[in-house]
């Protein structure tokens, strides 16, 4: 078993608190995301587990062993940092069998391990070259092979991606993933990259200020953000929020009256709402619609299966996305609707997602 625990941790550095009260369970075979913007603490957190930096406060357990006060070498973990951190003097075959050489393991055993290792990141014929004969996809796959090779059940990584260009980073992260479920591997990955998250990740813990917001899987996270920040954070484009008005039970957005599900209108005050809605979520009419908001083009960006439309509400922009053969123009007067069991609903004071079951919304599929 490979199970990590992180029981209460904190970690600061002076005045600057990394790592707040973090408690979180990563099951056996997992592979569980560290997301947020830098600075938000999820490497600090990473190096914690690894013990490359020793906690403050908090213990942590891998496979049910407290390694809280242990050193690296003694957790069993391998780790694939940003910088690939391979050796320039060393081949790839060393560079791979570094680790194994340093466990003293027989010499049979060690080419073995390598050349399993280098067959599933498909770089055997880059044995015998030097880290500056490679590409930097190349030298990323070869610290990957590295670390599998030690064949631990715990592997983390710190952004092994982000030095690649988006092309590779596409191809990287397909290998990552195909890799990860042959290996059976527990892993952490850490990233600020919403998109590596989503496609990769079985869960994904969101981090913002040292603090874990929201953990829980891809899909659930981007359909059921925890607060305004991850709805703003998770998605490309990011969730749209408006202000709107909760008045003699109905709910007034600039003005216009929005189709509320029964289920929700009973968990609304009167007064203020923040109102959350994704692009694809939202039906953009050029002919004008009674009980749609009225809005106008700002500007429209062809992305070859959709455009994606920007659109001022009053003093608010939004963002649609419209089918590819429709024709806009900016300035040009549109009307849009919600789709009512896709709207998402925060307090408009804190952010937080107001207490909705929105299961039961959408298998309603009809607005009460």
């Amino acid at each position: 078993m490979a199970e990590i625990r992180i029981d209460h941790v904190w970690k600061t550095f002076g005045k600057v608190v990394a790592v707040k009260d973090v408690t979180l369970t990563v099951e056996d075979r997992e592979f569980v995301i560290l997301l947020g913007p830098s600075g938000c603490g999820k490497t600090t957190l990473l190096r914690c587990i690894s013990g490359l930096e020793q906690v403050d406060r908090g213990t942590i357990f891998i496979g049910g062993r407290n390694v809280t006060n242990l050193p690296p070498r003694r957790r069993g973990i391998a780790m694939v940092f940003q910088s690939y951190a391979v050796f320039p003097h060393m081949t790839v075959f060393d560079n791979i069998a570094f680790g194994l050489r340093m466990k003293k393991l027989p010499k049979p055993e060690i080419e073995r391990r390598v050349r399993d290792a280098a067959a599933l990141m498909h770089i055997e014929e880059l044995l015998d070259r030097y880290p500056a004969q490679l590409s930097g996809g190349q030298r990323q796959r070869v610290a990957v092979a590295r670390a599998i090779a030690v064949q631990s059940e715990v592997l983390l990584m710190d952004e092994p991606l982000s030095n690649l260009d988006a092309l590779l980073r596409l191809e990287m992260r397909a290998e990552l993933k195909r890799l990860f479920t042959e290996l059976e591997t527990t892993v952490v990955y850490v990233t600020h990259d919403q998109v590596e998250a989503m496609s990769m990740g079985d869960r994904i813990a969101v981090m913002r200020d040292g603090e874990i917001l929201q953990f829980d899987t891809p899909v659930r996270v981007y359909d059921y953000p925890a607060d305004r920040f991850i709805g703003g954070f998770i998605g490309n484009p990011p969730m749209n929020f408006l202000m709107a008005e909760v008045t003699d039970g109905r709910v007034l957005v600039h003005g216009t009256a929005v189709e509320v599900p029964a289920p929700v209108r009973s968990r609304l005050q009167a007064g203020p709402v923040l109102v959350g809605i994704r692009a694809e979520n939202i039906e953009l009419s050029p002919e004008q619609d009674e009980g749609a908001i009225p809005a106008r083009v700002l500007v429209v960006e062809p992305l070859g299966s959709h455009n994606l439309v920007t659109a001022s509400v009053e003093a608010d922009m939004v963002k649609v996305t419209t089918p590819a053969d429709m024709r806009l123009r900016p300035d040009q007067a549109v009307w849009l609707r919600f789709v009512p069991e896709k709207v998402r609903w925060f307090d408009a004071e804190s952010g937080r997602a107001l207490p909705v079951d929105y299961e039961a919304v959408e298998a309603a599929g009809h607005v009460g």
